[in-house]
């Protein structure tokens, strides 16, 4: 590792402490000299450093800039984010870890990108990803559970990413089943799972997990989606560091997806969830659907009544469209 990494990481380990020239200098066996060069290059990069006389160097709060040695400084994972790939642009987060899969990355590579040209949402929309206001985050697994359980993967990232963002911000974060979570009545994440299946073992070769949350800003998006999308900044007035929020999702995903075939999470996930004692409309491939979703099933499926009376369990697979009712 350069000197200017081990300079930026052991700052993002003393987590807002400063820390002395001489003591990174002792630590990582080099010259003072060489620790403020690293310091200069790192500014140089866009990194906001403090320098304080006398005392030493900081991150400060105002840094914004993504980081492999930021993010890695706040990871309690075994596996997930121990290989991180940070990009300026790219067209979409899950294009890139799926090229990565293909050709054997290994099991929690995170691909985390500043900004998206062409970020991707469920049925082939699109997922507006402006520059330095949010985080753009693609991670690959390998589970050996069974394709059943692999059904349940984007309700537990749901939950994993809401808690993640309420630990940072304190502000209550909602899930619209089954892949969305809300703020306030607006959008704040999307989320999109791709798979790849085995044709040896018929079972789940990798999935790639994409996770996309509005961050920063007060006014990110033009009028007709500022409508329905929000940032955790406009609701909360709280500018929590998408370095932390990139960490934080991989410590709770982990935790989650290591207990993900007990259903555990399920429990936090229907806490959450704002489709449920709503009357609901549903589009199930071409049909439309109206009814009273009365809540998530054991295989997170929402349970909707129809106007008939007919109980029915809507699969993500099933139901491309699912919202509330509109008097």
């Amino acid at each position: 590792m350069k000197v200017k990494s081990q300079v930026l990481y052991t700052l993002a380990q003393a987590r807002g402490a400063v820390v002395s020239g001489a003591c990174m200098a002792e630590k990582l066996k080099v010259s003072r000299n060489a620790v403020w060069k690293a310091i200069k290059a790192l500014e140089e990069e866009g990194f906001a450093v403090e320098s304080l006389p006398s005392s030493g160097y900081r991150l400060s709060e105002e840094n914004n800039r993504l980081s492999e040695e930021i993010i890695s400084a706040e990871l309690e994972t075994k596996a997930l984010g121990r290989k991180i790939i940070v990009l300026d642009e790219t067209d979409s987060t899950n294009n890139y870890a799926k090229k990565l899969s293909a050709s054997g990355a290994e099991h929690g590579t995170a691909v985390i990108a500043d900004c998206q040209s062409a970020g991707k949402g469920r049925l082939g929309r699109s997922f507006v990803s402006p520059k330095g206001t949010g985080i753009y985050m693609s991670v690959i697994i390998r589970p050996d559970f069974s394709m059943e359980t692999a059904r349940l993967i984007t309700s537990c990232v749901a939950c994993a990413s809401a808690e993640a963002v309420e630990s940072l911000c304190k502000a209550e974060t909602n899930i619209k089943w089954v892949n969305d979570l809300y703020m306030n009545g607006r959008k704040i994440c999307g989320i999109l799972t791709e798979a790849s299946l085995s044709m040896e073992t018929k079972a789940l070769d990798y999935a790639v997990i994409g996770i996309g949350v509005n961050v920063l800003g007060k006014n990110v998006f033009d009028d007709e989606l500022s409508a329905i999308a929000t940032t955790i900044e406009a609701e909360t007035d709280v500018k929590i560091s998408r370095n932390s929020l990139c960490a934080q999702i991989l410590n709770k995903l982990e935790e989650h997806l290591g207990k993900i075939e007990e259903r555990d999470f399920l429990t936090e996930y229907r806490r959450r969830e704002i489709l449920t004692g709503n009357i609901i409309t549903a589009n199930a491939g071409e049909v439309s659907l109206t009814g009273k979703a009365l809540g998530i099933d054991d295989n997170a499926e929402l349970i909707v009544q129809l106007d008939d009376g007919t109980i029915k369990s809507l699969s993500s697979g099933e139901a491309n469209l699912c919202r509330i009712k509109k008097n």
